[in-house]
């Protein structure tokens, strides 16, 4: 492992840094798209729920961007665009 000069970490830091007393997580974002005839949050429960099918390790859900549809003046489809934060097993 390589430390860059601008790097200044304390030597307690460094020792547990070169003798594997620091573990990093890798985490990957996807985007999923989810609709629902309820709600925005049933949508987004149901991305959670979609993506928890294949992959483990869910941590974190951001959503983006929300969508209806609209007829006789009511919102009859919730849509939302979600990313889902989830640990990479290594």
């Amino acid at each position: 492992m390589t430390i860059h000069a601008h790097v200044r970490l304390p030597i307690m830091a460094l020792e547990l840094l070169f003798h594997g007393g620091i573990t990093m997580a890798i985490h990957k974002v996807i985007e999923v798209l989810s609709e629902s005839e309820k709600s925005w949050e049933d949508a987004a429960d149901r991305a959670v729920q979609d993506a928890s099918k294949s992959l483990k390790g869910i941590k974190s859900i951001y959503l983006d961007h929300f969508q209806g549809d609209v007829k006789d003046n009511k919102i009859v489809q919730f849509r939302v665009n979600a990313r889902i934060t989830f640990e990479v097993e290594g």
